[in-house]
């Protein structure tokens, strides 16, 4: 009997390679969003434009979100590929023309780009861990500064997190050092108006 090596594996949806660098998940990502958007665009001819946008967040934007904390840290190339199909759900849904600046059109939908709908799903995730509200692994991997020293600090006011240094790119986007790095680049004064539930 021989066993076969795969060189990708699908596991929730997400494709990882051997090399963990989701490559492969993006070129799923958007043959299967392109692939959407060819679909939707001869059903555009027929809906309004609340119904379009409606239809472009259900089949484009819901495939983007999921599982994107997976993308903290992955290669500007990788999340590109991944921003153009967006920016393409975007013009379709406005009519906007492919030489017309995609920034506004993203404004007016009150779309985030990628990248900030990652570190966004991050900060999202480190809020719920100090709240309680994540399973246990989760939870353990986001500590406070008072709750690592004894000493009385500043930052215990704006409870500022507990970064973990790592030594590799690997250990930079693992949950425990992205997230807290992610929720102190948050400017102070939201961190203080966020509350937290012991």
């Amino acid at each position: 009997m021989q066993v076969k090596v795969s060189e990708s594996a699908r596991d929730l949806g997400v494709v990882l390679n051997s090399q963990l660098s989701l490559s492969s998940h993006v070129s799923a990502l958007c043959r299967a969003g392109f692939f959407h958007l060819r679909q939707l665009r001869q059903a555009m001819r027929s809906m309004t434009t609340a119904a379009a946008r409606t239809a472009a967040q259900a089949f484009i934007c819901c495939r983007l979100d999921y599982c994107n904390s997976l993308l903290y840290g992955m290669s500007d190339g990788l999340l590109r590929k991944i921003q153009s199909i967006q920016n393409a759900a975007a013009r379709l849904v406005t009519g906007t023309r492919r030489c017309d600046y995609i920034t506004p059109v993203m404004r007016q939908l009150h779309w985030l780009t990628v990248r900030r709908q990652v570190d966004y799903k991050v900060i999202c995730l480190v809020h719920q861990s100090l709240a309680g509200q994540t399973p246990a692994y989760l939870a353990e991997d986001v500590r406070l500064v008072t709750d690592t020293d004894r000493r009385f600090l500043r930052s215990a006011a704006v409870r500022t997190c507990f970064v973990l240094r790592t030594h590799n790119s690997f250990g930079d986007r693992s949950f425990s050092a992205a997230g807290p790095r992610v929720r102190t680049s948050v400017p102070p004064h939201l961190r203080q108006d966020m509350r937290f539930a012991r």
